[in-house]
């Protein structure tokens, strides 16, 4: 039996919401008692609707989200997370930005500038690779968060929802990347709501409803 690379065990996470004049604060259970294993290789499928708890399941994978209960066990192994909106500062532009993301997920300064020529044509986005991050379309955000991934490479990549973003040539040319990723046997958490994308990419899937992981058979 193969060991995780990272564990969560009977994991809660809850957010405060603000009271008002006529309502007192209170609490919303974004996970409950959820238990979960990444082994080493696989491709793991999370679905869910809006609102499920699939973001909030990826940050405490990623370590950015401490629970309010439960353990995330990680024997040393680096998780990585690729959100639209996840390491980017608005002010700085495309070339920056690629540079600080890329030294956030564990290069050197050194070894993001050398290839900061290959993150600019894989974005594809032109002149705005120079332009501040606060002009971008979702979809130019999804492209350069994806491009700094392909030149990345951490134990486990968790990604949130970006292959559904951008046009058909992005999407396909961010699949067949991570097609190739898998094949090479990095570990992979995806968050999609494509269940074509799936069946196609995905070894295992888990859903999530009420803030509650379960197993998925059939798709």
């Amino acid at each position: 039996m193969m060991k995780p690379v990272v564990s969560l065990v009977d994991i809660g996470v809850r957010y405060k919401r603000k009271g008002s004049v006529f309502r007192r604060s209170s609490y919303y259970q974004a996970l409950e008692s959820v238990n979960l294993e990444i082994f080493p290789g696989e491709t793991l499928g999370v679905l869910g609707k809006n609102g499920a708890g699939k973001s909030t399941l990826l940050r405490v994978l990623a370590g950015i989200l401490r629970p309010d209960q439960g353990q995330v066990i990680n024997n040393g192994h680096s998780v990585s997370l690729l959100a639209l909106q996840a390491g980017f500062d608005p002010v700085l532009n495309g070339h920056e930005n690629a540079i600080l993301s890329g030294m956030l997920q564990g290069l050197t300064r050194k070894e993001v500038t050398s290839r900061v020529d290959e993150i600019r044509d894989y974005a594809d986005i032109g002149e705005f690779f120079d332009e501040p991050i606060r002009t971008y379309s979702t979809g130019m955000r999804a492209r350069l968060g994806f491009a700094i991934a392909t030149i990345t490479r951490p134990d486990v990549l968790l990604i949130d929802e970006v292959l559904g973003v951008g046009d058909q040539e992005f999407r396909e040319k961010s699949e067949q990347t991570l097609t190739a990723k898998i094949q090479s046997g990095q570990s992979v958490v995806l968050v999609t709501h494509s269940l074509a994308q799936t069946r196609h990419l995905c070894d295992r899937v888990v859903r999530l409803e009420g803030g509650s992981v379960y197993p998925v058979h059939d798709l």
